[in-house]
C-alpha cells in the first residue's frame, strides 16, 4: 500500500523538490500552497504513473487548513507523512525599523501556519488506524544563528525547534515521530541574490556558495522512510563552504 505524504509550500523551490522527491519514492502526495498556478507547475512534473493532488490552502488561515485536512481525510483516509515546509522570509530590515506588520507578517505563516499544519497532522495520525506517522519541520540555520536584519524569521525557526520538541514528546504516545531539518543555502529562487552578495554579520556583504536543493529532497526522504521507531530529530543539511560554522 502506497504511503500518503502532505507537503505545504509545494510550489516552489524546497517543497516543490521535496514533493517530487516524494512521488519518486512511491508515495501519493497532497500538494498544499497559497498559489494554485505553482501547485500545477509541481504536477506538471510530477512522474507520468505518480498519485498526487492539488489543494490551494492558505497555512495562515485556520478555516482553511482545516479544509485541507478535511480533503486528505476524505480523498485518501490516512497521512503517514507530512513535510511541514511552508514559509516567508522578510527583506532584511534593521531591528529598530521593524514594523509590527512586518512582525506579524512572518510569523503567522512560519510559526502559526506551521503549527495549524502540523495540529491537523497530530489529529488525523493519532485517529487513524494504524496509528501514527511522522512530521518532519523545515527548521532552517536561522533556528541556531540569525543573519543581519532578519529578527522575524530567526525568533520563528527558533519557535519551530520548540515545536518540535514538543510534538515528538506528546507523539510518543500515539506512535507519533517528530524531527526537523535546518536548511542553509539550497539553490532555490530564494538564494539567487547570494550570487551578487549577501549581509555579513561585519557589515561587508559576500558571495556565498549554495547546493542543489535535489539533495534537500534525498535527505527529507530517507527521513520519511524510517520505521516509526526510529527518528531523526535533527538533521542539519547545507552547502559545505556557507559561513555557518564561525559565522559572525
Amino acid at each position: 500500500m502506497s504511503k500518503i505524504a502532505l507537503v505545504t509550500g509545494a510550489g516552489s523551490g524546497i517543497g516543490q523538490a521535496v514533493a517530487l522527491g516524494l512521488l519518486a519514492a512511491g508515495y501519493e502526495v497532497v500538494l498544499a500552497g497559497r498559489r494554485p498556478a505553482a501547485l500545477q507547475s509541481t504536477i506538471s512534473r510530477a512522474p507520468a504513473d505518480s498519485i498526487c493532488c492539488a489543494v490551494p490552502t492558505d497555512v495562515r488561515d485556520e478555516k482553511s487548513v482545516e479544509k485541507l485536512y478535511e480533503t486528505i481525510r476524505d480523498r485518501f483516509g490516512r497521512l503517514d507523512f507530512l513535510f511541514n515546509n511552508a514559509g516567508l522570509a522578510a527583506a532584511p530590515t534593521p531591528f529598530d525599523q521593524l514594523s509590527v506588520d512586518q512582525w506579524d507578517q512572518v510569523v503567522s505563516v512560519n510559526l502559526t501556519g506551521a503549527f495549524l499544519c502540523a495540529r491537523g497532522a497530530f489529529r488525523l495520525m493519532k485517529g487513524q488506524n494504524p496509528q501514527g506517522g511522522r512530521i518532519v519541520n523545515n527548521g532552517s540555520l536561522s533556528a541556531h544563528v540569525p543573519r543581519p536584519g532578519s529578527a522575524p524569521y530567526t525568533a520563528t525557526k527558533h519557535a519551530i525547534t520548540g515545536l518540535t520538541k514538543s510534538i515528538s514528546l506528546e507523539g510518543r504516545a500515539h506512535n507519533i515521530a517528530c524531527g526537523q531539518i535546518d536548511i542553509g543555502n539550497a539553490g532555490t529562487a530564494m538564494t539567487a541574490q547570494m550570487s551578487r552578495g549577501t549581509l555579513q554579520a561585519d557589515g561587508t556583504s559576500h558571495t556565498e556558495p549554495t547546493m542543489d536543493v535535489a539533495h534537500i529532497a534525498d535527505a527529507v526522504v530517507n527521513m520519511a522512510n524510517l520505521p516509526l521507531d526510529t527518528n531523526v530529530q535533527f538533521m542539519t543539511i547545507m552547502a559545505t563552504r556557507m559561513p555557518f560554522i564561525g559565522r559572525g
